[in-house]
């Protein structure tokens, strides 16, 4: 009898699966997205050479803060400077020009007025002097003088009316050389401006490349002797970071982050999301996929900004940093351990028949064939010392634990591990919970 009650006692935990196990708890839950990044101003510009000169004067070293409008250096500006002092003469003169054409345009107009006095004067003495003629009170010579007295007047008024027009040509002139030395004049001054720089905001140099005596060049942006100094904005200071392409969904707006920098440790820092990048950048090379003539498996990052709120003085452009983003909070939410959470298909899920073990058909073979394949997402619970598979619809997830939306309720006993056990293990199997530590595998020397 011994042997028989020893020999059912072995053949019913034959079958017996060691399981690890967790309760389905209510509690809040956060979910975060986590990305590294770098430390930015949030407004900063790098001031470029915008002439060919040698650099003079420095006025700034690397570190000093500025204010706006503040000189910062100064190139060689000889000729430039020649330059507008010609143009400014010309102008002068020109406007000089312009003055006695307008005295000559007045001095014209009074004498065409005066021009036509004298021939309406002249025109009344011979119209006068006709009536006389005819009734022979005057001489003919008499008659003739104020005939060639009227031509005369006509003439000299044919004379001041171009005198006029001359006079208007010679203004319209003297405008017209005035206008072009002052496009001159706006042309070199700003040759002779792009000689100075003055910074276009408040902010701090961080970068100096350049030396007095050097020579700067009109080049692209970063090349060498390019580039004359970095000014940044320290009062609004930000964290780039790039954020996986599988958690940017989550990532929105006005979202509340964590900040850690590595120079200053054991310290974090609050953050809100500011910008949101649209353009996918492939990580192995940084660039963007807009800027690729062929499409890429790699994997991809967005660029999410965070505007750090209580910035310290002494954070310095360039520094590392990772950013902790909250995308979503639940209060008083069921969750499970994300470890619990297993996918089986649907034929590793339908009963077997107690005759012939077959699969019980519930569709056409072809519904059914097409079904078996789909994937269910869900837990093991444990239920009269055998485990079930529950499908379950999971909401946020946090660090170590899930929402569980709908499948479960507070109190069920799920299967947590072994990883192998949750792969292999099928509906119905018998276990016994184990939920010790395991023991670490002795070294086999």
């Amino acid at each position: 009898m011994a042997a028989l009650v020893g020999f059912t006692v072995y053949q019913s935990r034959k079958n017996v699966v060691a399981v690890q196990t967790g309760k389905a708890t209510r509690q809040e839950l956060v979910s975060v997205v986590s990305a590294s990044g770098e430390i930015k101003p949030k407004t900063y510009v790098n001031v470029g050479a915008n002439a060919f000169g040698k650099i003079t004067k420095l006025y700034v070293k690397e570190g000093d803060r500025v204010k706006r409008g503040q000189l910062l250096a100064q190139l060689e500006n000889v000729q430039p400077e020649a330059d507008v002092n010609a143009t400014r003469a010309g102008l002068e003169a020109a406007e000089t020009d312009s003055v006695a054409a307008e005295a000559a345009w007045k001095t014209a107009v009074a004498d065409l007025n005066r021009a036509k006095a004298d021939v309406d004067r002249m025109k009344l003495d011979w119209e006068r002097a006709q009536g006389l003629y005819k009734e022979q009170l005057i001489a003919k010579a008499e008659y003739d003088s104020r005939k060639n007295a009227w031509e005369q007047a006509e003439a000299g008024l044919a004379q001041a009316q171009a005198r006029i027009a001359q006079a208007k040509a010679q203004k319209e002139s003297a405008d017209r050389r005035i206008s072009q030395n002052r496009a001159n004049l706006r042309r070199v001054s700003d040759v002779l401006q792009k000689t100075t720089y003055a910074a276009p905001f408040d902010g701090m140099i961080t970068n100096l490349p350049v030396r007095e005596g050097e020579t700067v060049v009109i080049g692209i942006q970063n090349s060498p002797g390019s580039t004359l100094m970095t000014i940044a904005d320290m009062s609004v200071i930000t964290a780039e970071v790039k954020v996986d392409e599988t958690d940017i969904v989550n990532v929105k707006l006005g979202q509340p982050a964590e900040v850690s920098i590595d120079a200053i440790p054991k310290k974090t820092f609050k953050a809100v999301v500011s910008e949101i990048g649209n353009n996918a950048i492939v990580r192995s090379t940084g660039v963007a996929t807009s800027q690729q003539t062929s499409a890429s498996q790699e994997a991809k990052d967005f660029k999410v900004v965070v505007t750090l709120q209580d910035a310290p003085e002494n954070l310095r452009p360039g520094l590392s940093a990772t950013a902790k983003v909250t995308t979503a909070t639940r209060k008083d939410a069921l969750t499970i351990p994300i470890q619990a959470l297993t996918v089986r298909k649907h034929e590793d899920l339908q009963p077997k028949s107690a005759e012939n073990g077959s699969v019980q058909a519930a569709a056409p073979q072809a519904e059914a064939s097409k079904k078996d394949k789909d994937e269910v997402q869900g837990a093991f619970v444990i239920r009269n010392k055998k485990v079930e598979f529950v499908p379950v619809q999971t909401g946020i997830a946090g660090t170590t634990d899930i929402e569980v939306l709908s499948g479960l309720k507070e109190g069920d006993e799920i299967v947590t591990g072994s990883y192998k056990v949750l792969r292999t293990i099928r509906p119905g199997t018998s276990v016994k919970v184990d939920n010790s530590a395991p023991k670490k595998e002795e070294d086999a020397s």
